[in-house]
């Protein structure tokens, strides 16, 4: 196959690949009765080392502040999360992840991580060094045209 093949070739299993990763994150989201902004916000929450403000939380799903509290506010009632205030500054929202929380990453999340893990133990360390040199470059193109269409304007509409 030719280099030109091969690059549409990776792009098309990449579109592939993201609607595998959609997929996926609805049948978790349906699973646990939340709606892909709140499994977000979770996974987010998750990921931090410690807890995560409620501006950070705004910031990092790109919603408006009164929709970060109605998430944080369906997640506490879950049982997902838990607000406290911040000791040094009280009008400052602080968002933990709970027990239950980390019990369902354990349930679904671990076994993602560990059948990719041993997927990818198939591979040398050059092969891993490529894949993960990839996954960056893709993330910025990614990121850089995210951004992209955020600024342009709509297209025009023929409604």
């Amino acid at each position: 196959m030719s280099k030109d093949g091969l690059i549409r070739d990776v792009a098309m299993r990449l579109r592939l690949l993201q609607q595998s990763f959609d997929a996926f994150d609805e049948a978790a989201a349906a699973r646990l009765g939340l709606n892909r902004t709140d499994l977000r916000a979770m996974d987010l929450v998750l990921a931090n080392d410690g807890p995560l403000s409620a501006g950070e939380l705004t910031r990092a799903l790109k919603i408006s502040p009164a929709a970060t509290t109605t998430v944080i506010d369906r997640l506490e009632r879950a049982g997902l999360v838990a607000r406290t205030r911040d000791a040094g500054n009280r009008r400052r929202v602080l968002v933990s992840g709970t027990d239950l929380a980390r019990a369902i990453e354990q349930e679904i999340y671990l076994p993602v991580g560990e059948a990719g893990a041993q997927a990818l133990g198939g591979y040398s360390e050059d092969q891993l060094a490529t894949i993960l040199d990839f996954l960056e470059t893709a993330r910025q193109v990614q990121e850089t045209q995210t951004a992209r269409v955020s600024t342009s304007p709509a297209p025009p509409s023929d409604r």
